[in-house]
């Protein structure tokens, strides 16, 4: 649903409190159980959470397993959307998600592994936060293929702060096997 382009700066607008939105780019993906119920429920989700707006979802692909690749292929897609919550805020609302939908990161097992669904925070408008349990932009997102072909679709121009443009990033990167779905 491509109705809105992603401008630079990533400050959208004021609310009444005075607290600007950001635009903050989510990564989407699951390997395990009905994994396109599970993204369209957290589509839902995050287009429910308080104050923030869904402005754009990309399509669901399919793609290989990355890291350990002794596993199923892995659904994937990207939302972006505006929101005065905080980075910390947005990501323990996204970690909830991930809870409901079944995910257990303190018994997922090995990293990389299976899982029921993954919600990343990649981008937070243009903020740089390097610190225990939040990095944005999110550290390989440059270098995924996964992550960059549905963010690619919905918000080329997003810049990637000390890596450039999504669509360049994208260009960079081994996209085979990636398979748009429907």
């Amino acid at each position: 649903m491509a109705t809105e382009s992603f401008p630079h700066p990533s400050v959208v607008n004021a609310s009444v409190s005075g607290e600007p939105e950001v635009r903050a780019c989510i990564g989407i993906g699951g390997n395990l159980g009905d994994v396109v119920r599970s993204i369209e429920h957290a589509f839902a989700a995050l287009a429910a959470l308080p104050a923030t707006r869904m402005l754009r979802r990309s399509r669901l692909y399919r793609t290989p397993a990355w890291g350990v690749t002794a596993q199923p292929d892995f659904i994937n897609a990207a939302a972006v959307v505006a929101t005065r919550l905080s980075a910390d805020a947005l990501l323990e609302e996204l970690l909830r998600i991930e809870r409901a939908a079944g995910r257990d990161r303190d018994n997922q097992g090995e990293r990389w592994g299976p899982r029921a669904l993954d919600l990343d925070l990649l981008l937070f408008g243009d903020a740089v936060i390097a610190r225990a349990g939040l990095c944005v932009p999110h550290p390989h997102l440059h270098e995924r293929a996964f992550v960059l072909v549905p963010l690619a679709e919905i918000a080329p121009d997003a810049l990637v702060p000390g890596r450039g443009r999504v669509d360049a990033l994208l260009a960079t990167v081994d996209a085979q096997g990636i398979v748009t779905l429907g």
